[in-house]
This record gives C-alpha cells, structure tokens and sequence, in this order.
C-alpha cells in the first residue's frame, strides 16, 4: 500500500468518525468498516485470486479501497453498488484521489436490480454491506452470482445479530455452502460455496 493510499484511509477513517458521531440519521452516516476488517478484505481478495469482486454497500468509498487494493495487486477489478446519490459522490470523490479508480467500477443502482441482472457466476468474491432486511430477498441471486469455489463476506453478523439471523439461517441452510464467523470489526459472516471440481481432485 502507498503512502499516499494509507493517509486517504485514515482521512476517510477520520471523517466517519466525526461524521456519524454528529448526525443519528442513517442515510447520512457512512458506517464504515473497521480498519482490521479492510485488512481482512484485502487479504482474502488476495488469497481467493478474487479479480471479480463485488461489493454492495459503498458509502464513502472507504470499504471499496480495501477490496480495490487487494484486487489490483493480482489483476482484478471491484465492482460496488450503492443507491444514495450523496455516498455515489463522496465515492466518486474518493476514487479520484486513490489512485485506485481504474480498478473500481461505481453503480449508481439498486442492489436487487443489479444482482437481478448480473449472470450466473459472474463473482470470485461478494462483500454485503448494506440493507440487512433486504439480504434474504437477495440470497437466491447472491448465490447464482457467485461462482463456485467464491467467497461471500458479510459484515455486522456480531454487531447486529437479530437483524443477521434470518440470511444468517438461510445460507447455514444451504448445502453448497460452508460458513464460518469471524470476530473482526463488526463481526464477519464468511460463506464458501462448494465447487463440484473439489470432489474430482
């Protein structure tokens, strides 16, 4: 990571703070990550070759340069999602300084339209970050789009675990896939879902 990166993040880390410590409205707070969870992130792009990433939930765009960072260094590209114009132009403000904007791709949409239209096992890598409520209604999306042997990263299964439980439940559910939650920042609900090729090696 440059040094130039780092000192946008802990600008970005700052301005969160400040921000949602003076306003209780949600569509103006950034609720960012933690630092130790954008650690994770780029680790885990790295570690899944994830060049097809994408994120739901922008904000600010502080998440994103996590995923960004670790998608760069081996090729890839983040696509990230997110519905309130005033986050797409603090993001679009944010990516223009990071040095990381050709690996970003910025959707001003609606998290279910997107994944609606994205084709079948078109991600290595999803990070949700968003409307929990929605999350079950996307689940059978965010499983055809994710391909076999991909990553589902979700944030916030400790800080909030009523508002996780029933996506919680539907992906434990699930066969395909195998979970496990990480105590890191918020709390992260990890999903691995099963490559039929595993069975053949």
């Amino acid at each position: 990571m440059t040094d130039a990166l780092d000192k946008l993040l802990d600008e970005l880390e700052r301005f969160g703070q400040a921000n949602d410590g003076s306003t209780t409205e949600r569509p103006r707070r950034m609720l960012n990550i933690t630092r130790d969870t954008g650690e994770l992130l780029a680790v885990l792009v790295r570690a899944c070759v994830a060049r097809r990433v994408l994120e739901i939930g922008t904000s600010n765009g502080y998440s994103t340069l996590w995923l960004a960072s670790g998608a760069r260094a081996i090729g890839g590209k983040v696509t990230t999602v997110e519905l309130a114009e005033y986050k797409i132009g603090l993001a679009s403000a944010t990516f223009a300084r990071s040095g990381l904007a050709p690996s970003i791709s910025l959707v001003h949409d609606d998290a279910g339209r997107v994944l609606t239209r994205s084709a079948d096992a078109a991600f290595d890598l999803i990070f949700l970050d968003s409307e929990r409520p929605e999350y079950p209604g996307w689940w059978p999306d965010l499983r055809r789009v994710l391909r076999p042997g991909g990553l589902l990263v979700v944030d916030n299964a400790i800080s909030h675990p009523e508002q996780m439980a029933p996506f919680v439940a539907l992906v434990k559910a699930d066969s395909a896939f195998v979970t496990s939650l990480v105590p890191v920042g918020n709390g992260e609900f990890l999903a691995v879902k099963a490559d039929p090729a595993w069975s053949q090696r």
